[in-house]
């Protein structure tokens, strides 16, 4: 379909007056929304906004409570996956939906397989399939590989690819950027560009700002359920967007604040020549109390790897580790906490949380020893430390025995950074604490770092989002090929694009 043939004013799909409620509580309230072809319009708000929640619905996982979904102009009732599939709705979880053992091919075809005159399965049909829609986007990728052996983008390529063999009008992105590097993000912008040129609608959701600047033309944002912004994105400043998401102004948006430091203070941290197994070949690294020392560098370059092996879970081959002066081989990670190093893990999904578990046993569990009595543990003490720490840090839970699953991403992250604050470590290692969550619940992981750094104790922060980490580093140390290549102290820095030019290794 070229694109002067494209409809872009006669929405593909209008909701209206949509309600979601799961028991007494409230979800989405009279939810407007309209979808047009050839588009990418942003979906944005804080963690428990209501975004995914409207999707689901409109991808068949939810049933709306009252309200109506057009499709083309005609009403239609989505009661699953396969209604949605029907209307043309397809959506790349944040969560993949393949099947690691199969191939490209079989994945797309799944449930759709055409079979010989023998009545078995035609994989040569499917791979035919497979290579035209690939071709049609300009994709390279073998209909043939096996997916478990691809990489996160190319798994977003066959998800993709899946909704379109299905006849896809819209095509819901799920935080589609979060686990690509650089040049996968500039690859999927410009399938995106292709895909929009073939009329095809999708709703980006996203917490990026220069992302949504860069691919959407319209905005809508949700903050509590309900429809606080909805335009044109040429006609809205990102601060008018930002106002909108969180509520209010604000007045120091990811700003550095200066705070009380004592250069002379003791060392919790001494890292000399380390290396492992895994990328490090020599990382020095020293930060004392009361300091936040952010971690840079790019893809591969061993921020990751540095705090493994802090947190004991890699043993390094060579250097030395202190800990408050005490040389420490930490054989793992029940060691590294004695030591009172504690971390906030790149994926809280996978190693942050039970996620089936409630909120209250996620919060108790790294200091069960704290809420016994006798031998058996204290329902009495457990509520009172999970009342706490829910307070304390701004979980927002209707019940702290509910999964914790079922809390949105950002406060699914103030839970894993509750709990660990509360065992008291000395040292918090944090690798992409904010990953995935909105600005203000970002603001909100920044202060609660900054007043754990205040009270004397010592901050190692990896990021990838230069302009948080300018934020809250007193020093920045850029990684380069598994060794320290530069340390800077905050006052050296004086824009985003010199560090950025300093982790290129373009700037002297």
């Amino acid at each position: 379909m070229g694109a002067s043939a494209i409809d872009t004013t006669t929405p593909v799909v209008r909701m209206r007056d949509v309600v979601k409620d799961f028991g007494p509580v409230s979800v989405l309230k009279m939810v407007d929304m309209d979808i047009r072809a050839g588009e990418v319009h942003a979906l944005a708000g804080e963690n428990g906004a209501g975004k995914s929640t409207l999707m689901k619905i409109l991808q068949g996982v939810y049933t709306i409570t009252s309200g109506t979904i057009e499709v083309d102009g005609r009403e239609v009732t989505i009661r699953d996956t396969a209604d949605a599939e029907r209307a043309g709705i397809g959506m790349v979880f944040q969560e993949f939906s393949l099947i690691p053992s199969m191939t490209v091919a079989q994945n797309i075809s799944l449930n759709r397989e055409q079979r010989g005159r023998l009545g078995l399965i035609d994989d040569r049909a499917a791979e035919n399939e497979a290579r035209r829609i690939f071709d049609d986007l300009g994709v390279a990728l073998d209909p043939r590989a096996t997916v478990g052996n691809l990489g996160t983008a190319y798994w977003q390529l066959v998800e993709i690819a899946k909704a379109i063999a299905k006849d896809a009008k819209v095509l819901v992105m799920d935080e589609p950027t979060a686990s690509l590097a650089k040049h996968e993000v500039e690859n999927l912008f410009a399938l995106i560009e292709r895909l929009k040129h073939r009329g095809i609608a999708i709703v980006y959701i996203s917490h990026r700002m220069d992302e949504i600047r860069r691919v959407a033309d319209r905005i809508t944002v949700l903050r509590d359920g309900s429809v606080v912004l909805s335009d044109q994105l040429s006609e809205l400043s990102s601060p008018q967007i930002i106002e909108a998401i969180i509520g209010r102004r604000l007045a120091s948006d990811l700003v550095y604040r200066e705070r009380e430091r004592d250069p002379e203070a003791p060392i919790i941290l001494s890292a000399v020549g380390i290396a492992s197994a895994h990328v490090l070949r020599s990382m020095d690294l020293t930060v004392r109390a009361g300091e936040i020392v952010g971690l840079a560098g790019l893809m591969g370059s061993g921020r990751t790897e540095f705090a493994r092996v802090l947190i004991g879970m890699d043993r390094p081959t060579r250097g030395e580790l202190r800990i408050d002066g005490e040389r420490r081989v930490l054989s793992g990670v029940r060691a590294a906490q004695r030591a009172g190093i504690a971390l906030i893990p790149e994926d809280r999904r996978e190693q942050g949380l039970v996620l089936e578990h409630s909120v209250s046993d996620n919060l108790v569990l790294p200091v069960l020893g704290t809420v016994m009595r006798g031998p058996f543990v204290s329902p009495a003490k457990i509520a009172r430390l999970t009342d706490h720490l829910v307070r304390t840090y701004g979980v927002k839970t209707s019940d702290p025995d509910m999964p914790v699953n079922r809390l949105s991403g950002g406060n699914q992250q103030k839970v894993v950074v509750a709990k660990w604050i509360n065992t008291a470590p000395r040292l918090l290692v944090m690798d992409e604490p904010t990953a995935g969550v909105d600005i203000g619940t970002k603001t909100e992981i920044l202060d609660m770092v900054r007043d754990f750094a205040s009270q004397g104790n010592a901050v190692v922060f990896i990021s990838s989002e230069l302009p948080e980490l300018l934020a809250v580093a007193d020093r920045i140390v850029v990684l380069g090929e598994g060794s320290t290549f530069r340390a800077l102290e905050r006052a050296e820095i004086e824009s985003e694009e010199q560090l950025q030019l300093i982790i290129q290794g373009e700037a002297a």
